[in-house]
């Protein structure tokens, strides 16, 4: 017997909305295991994110060698990687072991904080994309990664199309930050009509909207991990992100934009 363990790359938030701390709180709420590596400590609350401190890349490294030595991994989602160095690290470890990889390229905070060191963005390009099952950036992350403007539903369908030349399996490209009240984001997977899948949501009004893209990768993860398939665990995360974000959008931590309520319904930790 075992627990489905789903493990996550990513920097630490201390407010505890996002992040490393949005994931584990994510993955226990479906039931999963959560390890942890963490990639950067992050000064920040629920007002903006005020200075960013990357962990050394030797330190990531014997991390993910300590982890990985001892536990099965069901999934990895990987969040924030904030230089080259850490990068490489990650890059090498799945270039050795093949792990559903569900990648949300965390480039800039919600309050417009730069994340990624520029000069690390070919490094993502070219050695960690490539071995993700799905890469999951909302538009402005979209438009930094594919070179396209974005304004509509086909230009996030080329977007998606152009990230996958990356060589990454999927691309779900998240819509948030469209006009409008519909939520709808499009799981890219080839690039015939067939391989399209888009998912639609009412749009909640709420300030509380921290972690939402740690939230729903980390979901997608989870579900992924417990052998669900990818369109169908797309689906099941958006869900479970509109209803983290209903039943927390009254609940007030923080001056600023507050987290989700990621245990709305907690699940039982499953054995298998």
């Amino acid at each position: 017997m075992k627990y489905t363990t789903v493990l996550s790359i990513a920097g630490s938030d201390c407010s505890g909305g996002a992040g490393i701390q949005a994931d584990i709180k994510t993955i226990s709420a479906l039931g999963c295991y959560a390890a942890s590596i963490v990639t950067a400590v992050t000064v920040q609350n629920t007002c903006g994110v005020k200075n960013v401190y990357p962990i050394p890349a030797q330190i990531v490294k014997e991390q993910i060698q300590a982890v990985t030595e001892d536990m099965q991994i069901d999934a990895l989602k990987i969040g924030m990687v904030t230089d080259e160095g850490i990068i490489a690290v990650i890059a090498d470890f799945l270039s050795s072991n093949r792990l559903p990889t569900v990648f949300d390229p965390v480039l800039v905070s919600s309050s417009g904080y730069s994340l990624v060191k520029p000069e690390a963005l070919h490094v993502m390009r070219d050695r960690l994309i490539p071995h993700c099952t799905l890469v999951t950036p909302n538009l402005p992350e979209a438009e930094i990664l594919s070179g396209i403007p974005i304004r509509n539903i086909e230009d996030m369908a080329n977007a998606g199309r152009q990230i996958l030349t990356y060589g990454c399996r999927s691309v779900l490209i998240k819509g948030g930050h469209l006009e409008g009240g519909d939520m709808t984001d499009i799981l890219v997977c080839g690039n015939t009509p067939e391989d399209i899948h888009r998912y639609h949501s009412a749009k909640i009004n709420s300030a509380n909207t921290h972690g939402t893209g740690c939230t729903l990768s980390s979901a997608i993860a989870a579900y992924i991990g417990q052998g669900i398939p990818l369109p169908e665990a797309v689906g099941l995360g958006k869900k479970y992100l509109t209803d983290a974000l209903f039943y927390g959008k009254d609940v007030t931590i923080g001056k600023g934009h507050g987290p989700l309520n990621h245990f709305f319904n907690p699940k039982k930790l499953m054995i298998k």
